[in-house]
């Protein structure tokens, strides 16, 4: 997978300490899940002593935060490139940012588990709360894009179409389009029923003609 040590050696060297344990716990989550393995564990993962995790983490949640900020970081990334401001229309870039979300699923299913399956309390983790806000505005910005396509005084609330969409692509990703072995078997591809999905309730708001 894209987190990958280049090289193959385990370990840490040159003070990359940090970036060492990253490595470990996406590891373990891949092997595991975000909630099956301890502190220890990482560190062995990433051949440390146990205590050295705590040079940079306070405990296995925030390690986990960490993990879950850089996958959101990669994503929101990603989602903004296909996007594209739009280009070159509204619909078919919108159709990109859900094909995006499908493939982030399955192409990096530690980072998604550690983004959304961790269940670490966003009180105790702002950064994660917004790191969020930020992948989702990219979501709103292409929602109100679509929304003023419908005719004037009959245009869907942006933020609502936002949340449907996200929560539509969210559930399919998660069921269909993961990279592990949590994944289900559909009788098409995600990315079809997905389209499908999100033609029919586009067209339901009368955002896009039948």
């Amino acid at each position: 997978m894209r987190w990958s040590r280049d090289d193959g050696r385990r370990g840490y060297h040159h003070g990359n300490l940090r970036e060492a344990l990253i490595r470990g716990a996406l590891e373990l989550i891949a092997a595991k899940g975000p909630a099956g393995f301890t502190v220890a564990e990482a560190a062995r993962s990433a051949g440390v002593s146990p205590g050295a995790p705590y040079r940079h983490f306070r405990d296995r949640d925030d390690l986990m935060a960490d993990v879950a900020l850089r996958g959101f970081e990669r994503f929101t990334a990603e989602l903004e490139r296909v996007w594209n401001e739009g280009r070159p229309d509204p619909l078919r870039a919108f159709e990109n940012l859900g094909r995006a979300y499908l493939a982030f699923a399955r192409d990096e299913p530690a980072y998604y588990a550690a983004m959304f399956e961790a269940a670490l309390p966003l009180a105790d983790h702002p950064e994660l709360a917004q790191a969020g806000e930020r992948a989702f505005a990219i979501l709103r910005r292409a929602a109100e894009s679509l929304s003023a396509r419908a005719p004037e005084g009959k245009r869907p609330p942006p933020m609502m179409m936002a949340l449907h969409i996200w929560a539509l692509s969210h559930g399919i990703a998660s069921l269909f389009a993961r990279g592990d072995g949590g994944r289900r078997t559909l009788p098409m591809t995600p990315e079809d029923l997905l389209e499908a999905a999100v033609l029919i309730y586009l067209r339901g708001l009368g955002v896009i003609a039948p």
